[in-house]
């Protein structure tokens, strides 16, 4: 799954990791519970804070980088390795999406699909109900703005905004 192949998403083993994670984030939606969170994502990023309620498929498979900030209702569905990096801000209802579904009716039928990664770069700042798809890179120093959908790479620097989300500017250093 973490490697871009094709998986059948009801794999009892798989099942069963996305179960465990649910009642983390469960749990730590009700407690904000650092240690939960630290259960959650198998590890404890520098300096990070999620607002509650948070969810995620697994959580093993976040990267966050050191001065990590995500607002209320955040979405991680992390079928793939998701990376955020340092000094990096969510708005409110931020989704980050890496499972893709076959586009053939009777493919996607038999529960079948494949996971892509997203990489989120230093000092950004993603705006609210920004929403990212499978298989998305966006550069250091970007800023996206608020109800952006993110189908494409964006360039390090970069202000972003719209569904699809397009450069409109670039960012001096």
């Amino acid at each position: 799954m973490v490697d871009c192949e094709v998986y059948q998403p009801w794999d009892k083993d798989l099942q069963a990791l996305r179960d465990r994670a649910h009642q983390l984030a469960r749990k730590y939606n009700q407690t904000c519970d650092k240690a939960v969170l630290k259960d959650l994502l198998g590890c404890e990023p520098e300096n990070l804070y999620i607002e509650a309620p948070f969810f995620c498929d697994y959580g093993c498979n976040i990267e966050f980088g050191k001065n990590v900030y995500m607002n209320f209702n955040c979405v991680i569905l992390d079928c793939a390795k998701v990376k955020i990096g340092d000094n990096t801000f969510f708005g409110p209802n931020c989704q980050i999406y890496t499972p893709c579904h076959p586009l053939d009716a009777q493919t996607r039928n038999k529960a079948v699909e494949w996971a892509e990664p997203i990489t989120i770069g230093n000092n950004c700042w993603i705006g609210g109900s920004v929403v990212i798809l499978p298989d998305v890179t966006i550069g250091d120093n970007c800023v996206i703005g608020a109800g952006s959908v993110v189908t494409k790479d964006i360039p390090p620097n970069s202000v972003a905004v719209g569904n699809p989300c397009k450069v409109i500017r670039t960012l001096e250093n």
